[in-house]
Order: structure tokens, then C-alpha cells, then sequence
């Protein structure tokens, strides 16, 4: 610490009471985090795009979403893999082997692998109801191919 410095203007401690508490530390506290993955195939054409995907091809998507929580149910889980990748495969029967530019989801928003994942994260969000406390999707990554994927985190997503 340099002269003059209390412990509350370092690096976000602050001491409440006699007790020390970092921002950090206390952000990092165990979690447990599940993740599935699947796959479908769709095409697209990127609108106000300038380049060649704004002209209309497909991808061989894959899809995963990642919860994370702090507690487990009474049985030992997170959440039932059964029970997520029911939710997952419904949302994909919407989109595989569908122009995603037709559908209602995309008819204004561009079906961008980002705008994708927000899609992923929302419906599953929507139709995933049953979930411990303190128990959320973190994170939902899109790849469009084996090296070029998009994420979306959710502001309030559990670190």
C-alpha cells in the first residue's frame, strides 16, 4: 500500500466491519457449469452486408449453451441433460434446412451468427423453466464453421 492509500482505493477492496472482502474473490465463487452441444444446417444472406455473404449461402451450424449455478437439485444436477437438449433440439427444428431470412426471427434482425446466439439464448431462457436458484445460461457460442464462432453472455450471467 503507498502513504496516503486506505485499503478501500486498492484494486476494489473495501472493508466492511473488520472484514476484508475483495470484488473479485467474491465473484469467483463455486459454480458448477453444463453445456450441450448440437448441430443443423440452415442458410442465410447477410442484408446491408458488403462481400460475398451478403448473397445467399448456408453453414453447417453448431450450436452449445452453458448454464451455470451455484447448487445442485436433489437429485445431484444442475439441470437434466435430457431436459436441456429437449429444449435445444426444438428450438434447431425451427431452424434446420430453413432460409433463416424467411423466418419471423429474422425477418428485420440480420441472422448473423451473434444475432444467432441471442436467438439460442432467449428461447432457451423462454422455454427452460425449472432451474435451482441462482442457476443461469452464461453463455450460448454459434459457429458458423470449425474456426469462426460468435458468443453471447448475458450481463447478469453467473461468472
Amino acid at each position: 500500500m503507498r502513504q496516503g492509500e486506505s485499503l478501500e482505493t486498492i484494486s476494489g477492496l473495501r472493508a466492511p466491519g473488520a472484514e476484508i472482502v475483495c470484488d473479485e474473490v467474491r465473484a469467483r465463487q463455486e459454480m458448477f457449469q453444463v453445456s450441450v452441444e448440437e448441430t443443423f444446417s440452415s442458410g442465410h444472406a447477410l442484408r446491408g452486408y458488403k462481400g460475398k455473404c451478403e448473397n445467399v449461402h448456408g453453414h453447417n451450424y453448431r450450436v452449445q449453451v452453458t448454464l451455470a449455478g451455484p447448487q445442485l437439485d436433489a437429485v445431484g444436477l444442475l439441470v437434466d441433460f435430457t431436459e436441456l437438449k429437449r429444449v435445444l433440439r426444438g428450438i434447431i427444428a425451427v431452424l434446420d434446412h430453413q432460409f433463416l431470412n424467411d423466418l419471423d426471427a429474422f425477418r428485420v434482425v440480420n441472422p448473423s451468427a451473434e444475432n444467432l446466439a441471442k436467438y439460442f439464448y432467449d428461447e432457451t431462457r423462454r422455454q427452460l423453466t425449472s432451474l435451482p436458484a441462482g442457476s443461469a445460461i452464461t453463455e450460448v457460442t454459434v459457429w458458423e464453421t470449425d474456426t469462426a464462432s460468435a458468443q453471447f453472455r448475458p450481463e447478469n450471467a453467473s461468472q
